[in-house]
């Protein structure tokens, strides 16, 4: 009997880390989840416990990793992902990409595997270079409120290449741009669950600033299926995967407030210092290596995700909201 490729995926009980789970599960592997469950929930892999293909380890990869036996892929999606968690947990969100980025380059080289980091749109900064292409090389403030973040990733992107260069390490690099869909955390501040759990509770929707600031919102299942691709292919350097169906934040709240059928306000608050004004990935690489863009639009992508929030109880959707950034 023929032994199963095993992978090793941090940040399994996240958003995207237990889509990724799911998706290399159905493409036959064995799957090893490794989570600290700092802002992870068991819930989001609780399916996949009963499946002899899954493993699951409770341990923060800032810390020295462990895994026995064979690994042909590590993925590397543990990090805190939005404004509210990395605001309140600055220091591990710079060691996870950072610490544990060399513990998992590490890991990756005795193992002999091939390893893809997640880094992010955030690398860009607030961009003085519309739509965002790889070789932009960003417009950040180290020291403001994102750039625990921001150059945090900023540096996992420097150390996965520098393995790659100097220790021959197979290494992929995806630059995710704002993701969405099911097993989002409704409270975790980012814009879309913050306007949906809004209007789900009768309040009136919060934007900052004028709402001119733009995003573009790419459905989970297009972002796994570039991720999967990405990783299988022969490309090293950076790839943007996104939508790059663009759309300003005032504008993404009508949309919100007409799916809901809430007739709530939108109201404005302060914009955050070193908030990015535009954000639209430019996405020719992933098109021409990867034979990759996104298929699921924006209307069937919040539909679906919308009767995801209506599923869950009253205490989920009553928790403490924070504001988004």
């Amino acid at each position: 009997m023929q032994t199963k490729e095993r992978v090793l995926i941090t940040g399994a009980a996240g958003f995207l880390g237990s889509h990724l789970c799911d998706r290399f599960i159905k493409e036959g592997y064995s799957v090893i989840g490794m989570d600290n469950l700092i802002t992870g929930d068991l819930k989001n892999i609780a399916h996949l416990f009963p499946n002899a293909a899954f493993e699951f380890y409770h341990h923060d990869v800032s810390k020295f990793v462990f895994v026995p036996g064979e690994l042909r892929y590590i993925l590397h999606f543990a990090s805190p992902a939005s404004p509210i968690d990395y605001l309140k947990i600055p220091i591990q969100t710079l060691k996870v990409s950072s610490l544990g980025t060399h513990n998992l380059l590490g890991l990756a080289k005795v193992k002999n595997a091939r390893i893809l980091v997640a880094s992010t749109s955030e690398v860009y900064g607030d961009p003085l270079v519309h739509p965002q292409v790889e070789e932009y090389w960003g417009n950040v403030n180290p020291v403001g409120p994102r750039g625990v973040y921001d150059e945090a990733k900023r540096f996992m992107e420097a150390i996965t290449m520098a393995y790659h260069t100097y220790h021959q390490v197979e290494t992929r690099i995806v630059r995710i741009f704002n993701t969405y869909g099911p097993r989002m955390r409704l409270n975790d501040g980012r814009v879309l669950p913050a306007f949906i759990g809004q209007a789900l509770r009768g309040e009136d929707l919060t934007m900052f600033g004028d709402g001119s600031q733009t995003r573009s919102f790419c459905y989970v299942d297009d972002l796994v299926e570039g991720i999967y691709r990405l990783l299988k292919s022969d490309y090293t350097e950076p790839v943007n995967i996104g939508n790059p169906s663009e759309i300003t934040i005032k504008a993404f709240a009508e949309e919100i407030l007409k799916l809901t059928g809430a007739n709530q306000k939108l109201i404005s608050l302060p914009l955050p210092k070193d908030d990015p004004k535009q954000r639209q990935p430019d996405i020719t690489k992933a098109k021409k290596l990867l034979g990759w863009e996104p298929k699921v639009s924006r209307a069937e992508g919040l539909k679906i995700t919308y009767d995801y929030f209506k599923s869950l109880d009253k205490e989920e959707l009553f928790k403490k909201e924070h504001r988004f950034v």
